[in-house]
């Protein structure tokens, strides 16, 4: 396992990619409405991370052709995007990255279209409550599965299928890096975490099982029962007193 620390100069330049990032989340939720396609989305997208001198992480990562990862209701991740209008009721959950002078930032959030129902509205809240119940009282000298057990206790509680094929990462000069961040594990688990290590932590949950497939695009993970999904993450900086979150 190869993980790196990062030292100030490095951890400036993620906080720089983090800020770029939130920006165009913000920018994106704007824009979601009935009508709105994903890829005027991915449009925007791309348009602002370029403005602001960076560079999307996602487009041509391995072959995928697009700045954001858009993914519809029973979608997981790595959604592709599309001229098919959103419907009211809806919900999409939005995955992207910036490069900044060589350091990614990822981030996701899932996002209403117009009014959604009460059941996909708490399953949005619940899956990102999980992310900061994941984080709570982490700092240098914790160990990884902390972050792990909490996530699935927490979503579990709430009734909610974990995925487990797909996990969060370390992130830094590469988008993906050691160590792997499952949403799922034992409390007292894992490698011990240190001070400036940069990780992508990523809850993903389902509102029926959790079991999932990939569809024939080859990048699209869907939920087999075909009931909704949310996803929600963060890059999170390790410190000797807690957490420092970049792309918030």
């Amino acid at each position: 396992m190869n993980i790196t620390i990062k030292n100030e100069a490095e951890i400036e330049k993620m906080r720089k990619a983090g800020k770029i990032l939130k920006d165009t989340l913000d920018l994106i939720e704007s824009s979601i409405y009935p009508g709105q396609t994903t890829q005027r989305l991915n449009d925007l997208a791309y348009n602002y991370i370029i403005s602001q001198g960076a560079k999307p992480s996602f487009l041509n990562y391995e072959g995928f052709p697009y700045t954001i990862c858009a993914s519809l209701n029973a979608q997981v991740v790595h959604g592709f995007c599309s001229n098919v209008p959103l419907k009211e009721g809806d919900i999409i959950s939005i995955d992207c990255g910036v490069i900044w002078e060589g350091y990614h930032s990822d981030a996701a959030r899932t996002y209403p279209v117009g009014n959604i129902s009460l059941e996909k509205t708490r399953l949005i809240e619940i899956t990102k409550e999980s992310f900061f119940e994941g984080i709570k009282d982490i700092k240098a000298g914790s160990r990884l599965g902390h972050i792990s057990h909490r996530i699935q206790v927490y979503l579990e509680s709430h009734g909610y299928g974990v995925v487990r094929e797909l996990t969060g990462h370390g992130v830094g000069t590469h988008l993906h890096e050691d160590p792997l961040v499952p949403n799922y594990g034992k409390y007292n688990s894992g490698i011990v975490l240190q001070a400036g290590m940069t990780l992508a932590v990523e809850p993903m949950s389902t509102m029926g099982r959790r079991d999932v497939y990939l569809e024939d695009n080859d990048w699209t993970v869907t939920t087999w029962d075909g009931k909704p999904s949310a996803h929600y993450e963060n890059t999170i900086l390790i410190t000797n007193d807690g957490v420092e979150i970049l792309t918030l």
